[in-house]
């Protein structure tokens, strides 16, 4: 994940700036106190707070900068970011660095202030949040998915040539950091299943429960709880399931190449959108066949997992749990603790075998922009949003669809939101 993303298809990245010369951040600012790399987060919820925390410990950041919708959201990162930075000794944000309302995407990515920004609004922004910041010239950390239609996808692609070598753009796809992961797949690449011929993936979840927000107008109601929300948030399979798809994105060296599938929303009882279930069989180069499946709702445990069949071995990677080979070539990699019901996602904490996953991402991230070695994972990003895209599409038409009829039709979403009236 560190290096530029892979192809896709025919599109490629073409832009490249020459002629930049690359200093590191101490020797721009000066006194190494003050050349941490300034961080603005943009969206103050439960993921973005983790995220931007992580910056702070794993990669030495400093947070100078907060933006969100709402006011009560601010209050209360600015108050958790301010006990933080005085236990390392800085200043918390300063008033004039918080920004609210609609136009707050704007202003942070326009501040002098700010280095890099974590993007973490609810994923229908991240299109037009992710061009701003590049735009503006700031490194962005920008959560999974980049996009949750077609159209904004294609879009995020362009916006990765404008970044091409002079600035970083990292995807949190932060599981392909993860110690246990990154042994298992080298092991499966080099050889310890043999040629793969099938798979099968699930991301089992229980409800994320969110407040019922009682009285306040149905546009404001539908941003605080966008998880509930397919288009703002995607539908499960591209906000949340994504992270097993890219899994198996990475095993297999590739995208599907066409998929089938079903999924409804029975079981769910918020006032919401979103889908409860997906089931999903798709199609990767060689024929390979990896049966997906997929809940949010009710009271159950959580569970996450790969597995992968060849003629030498199976392998599995869960969540939480021991990471193995079994067969010609067996090995494993621990266990971890149990993941407690949906709280292991909504609230953007992962523990068992993700434990080191977001601070090696976090550091590595940092360590890109400090030393001008810029990532670029636009591409990849796109590939395992538009991967659980396909899966999406085959579910809600029921219908066999391949991945260049998927992009043929561009699907373009519209949420119907006029943030400035909630201004």
């Amino acid at each position: 994940m560190q290096n530029s993303g892979r192809q896709i298809g025919r599109r490629a990245f073409l832009g490249a700036a020459g002629g930049l010369t690359i200093l590191k951040a101490q020797l721009v600012r000066g006194a190494a106190a003050n050349s941490a790399v300034r961080i603005g987060l943009l969206g103050c919820g439960g993921r973005g707070t983790e995220d931007a925390e992580g910056l702070i410990t794993s990669g030495g950041a400093r947070l100078v900068a907060l933006a969100d919708m709402f006011d009560d959201q601010l209050a209360a990162a600015r108050s958790h970011f301010g006990a933080l930075a005085e236990k390392q000794g800085y200043a918390g944000v300063d008033a004039s660095q918080i920004f609210r309302g609609p136009r707050a995407f704007e202003q942070i990515v326009a501040s002098k202030e700010v280095d890099a920004v974590v993007l973490t609004t609810p994923p229908y922004f991240h299109p037009q949040h992710l061009a701003a910041a590049v735009e503006a010239g700031k490194h962005v950390y920008c959560e999974k998915p980049v996009s949750v239609d077609v159209a904004g996808a294609k879009r995020v692609l362009e916006i990765g040539t404008k970044a091409e070598r002079r600035l970083s753009l990292d995807v949190g796809f932060q599981l392909r950091m993860a110690p246990p992961f990154v042994e298992l797949v080298r092991r499966i690449h080099g050889g310890a299943l043999g040629e793969i011929a099938s798979g099968a993936a699930h991301y089992f979840c229980g409800a994320l429960d969110k407040p019922a927000w009682p009285g306040l107008p149905p546009a404001e109601r539908r941003l605080r709880n966008w998880l509930h929300d397919r288009v703002l948030s995607g539908d499960i399979l591209v906000e949340q399931n994504i992270h097993v798809i890219d899994i198996c994105n990475w095993v297999l060296k590739g995208h599907p190449v066409k998929a089938v599938g079903s999924g409804g929303r029975k079981g769910r009882t918020d006032p919401g959108n979103a889908s409860s279930h997906f089931s999903v069989v798709f199609t990767y180069p060689q024929d390979v066949h990896v049966g997906f499946s997929s809940t949010q709702f009710g009271k159950g445990s959580f569970d996450a997992n790969e597995r992968f069949f060849g003629p030498r071995g199976n392998s599995t990677s869960p969540y939480a749990g021991p990471v193995a080979i079994t067969g010609e070539e067996p090995w494993t990699w621990g266990a971890g603790p149990e993941a407690e019901g949906g709280k292991f996602s909504i609230t953007g904490k992962f523990s068992g075998n993700l434990e080191q996953a977001d601070p090696e991402k976090h550091k590595a991230f940092i360590e890109s922009v400090t030393s001008g070695n810029f990532h670029n994972q636009a591409a990849l990003g796109v590939e395992s949003a538009l991967s659980a895209m396909l899966g999406r599409m085959a579910a809600y038409t029921g219908r066999e669809v391949t991945w260049d009829e998927m992009l043929r039709a561009n699907e373009s979403w519209d949420a119907g939101l006029d943030l400035d009236k909630l201004s």
